[in-house]
């Protein structure tokens, strides 16, 4: 048996044995056609994330944001789970999860039918006012955005995991920014930006799930921002399991038990059917 189907049998046991917390990163989605920020190598991508005190403060950037996310929506907004995926929707369904936790923006979790999930960052299908704080559908302002936007019809070079694309200057200009429907305020998707902070209700949950768990399963994460590495210190503090699948080196190695560099598309679903039998193989 080969070492990566060694530590596939073994991560198997672990989740038979059930009280798993998963905490998923972007590196989930990848084989659904949605990058991540580093990818495999471990290497930063080009693309500088959208801070909050941007967004808020400058009507430019704020203009330059809408028209990229507007054609970053249709990667983002037409994308469907992946076998990962539906494997983490499999272990829940055979109730060896404690709980999903996941730092991902696409609702890709629940499309494969995995439910109660805690959105660490929110999701792009949901927009929210920040003046009136109505919620509304992603959907119901692409609609707004294509109505104000007849023309709009560019070629993005490269998207980002926030759906965000690499667009020129030149080919933003003219863009019509929409606002609230109903009280005419600033409208911004429900995720949380970079040097925002995450809603602490969000946070407690997580540890909350995370310090009741047996085994704490990091998937498709480098865990370079503390938002999700934050968890993997805890679990290690308080002597849980801690194990890593993800392609490439992570910062959470030191503190795992077990970890798989091994595409999560192929080894998530062996893992599930290995669980489901309540038996995996030692040799």
């Amino acid at each position: 048996m080969s070492d990566v189907a060694e530590r596939v049998a073994e991560l198997a046991r672990w989740m038979a044995e059930g009280d798993v917390v998963v905490l998923s990163g972007a590196g989930l989605s990848t084989e659904s056609g949605i990058p991540d920020y580093r990818g495999p190598s471990g290497v930063a991508r080009r693309a500088t994330p959208m801070t909050y005190q941007t967004f808020t403060r400058d009507p430019v950037a704020r203009r330059r944001y809408w028209a990229r996310s507007h054609l970053g929506w249709r990667t983002i907004g037409d994308a469907r789970p992946n076998d990962g995926h539906r494997a983490v929707a499999r272990l829940q369904r055979l109730g060896l999860l404690r709980g999903i936790v996941t730092q991902n923006v696409d609702g890709l979790h629940q499309a494969a039918g995995a439910g109660d999930v805690v959105e660490l960052h929110g999701n792009l299908a949901r927009v929210t006012c920040l003046d009136c704080r109505e919620p509304s559908d992603r959907s119901t302002l692409e609609d707004r955005l294509r109505t104000a936007n007849p023309a709009f019809d560019k070629t993005p070079t490269e998207i980002n995991p926030d759906g965000d694309v690499e667009l020129d200057d030149d080919d933003l200009a003219g863009f019509v920014v929409v606002d609230c429907a109903g009280c005419g305020g600033m409208l911004k998707p429900d995720v949380v930006y970079f040097g925002e902070s995450v809603p602490p209700e969000r946070v407690s949950r997580s540890f909350e799930l995370v310090c009741g768990g047996r085994t704490l399963l990091v998937l498709g994460s480098s865990l370079t921002v503390m938002s999700g590495r934050r968890f993997v210190l805890r679990a290690a503090k308080l002597g849980i399991r801690v194990a890593i699948v993800n392609q490439g080196v992570t910062r959470g190695e030191p503190y795992a038990d077990l970890v798989v560099d091994a595409p999560l598309g192929e080894v998530l679903p062996e893992v599930a059917r290995l669980a489901e039998s309540g038996y995996a193989p030692t040799h």
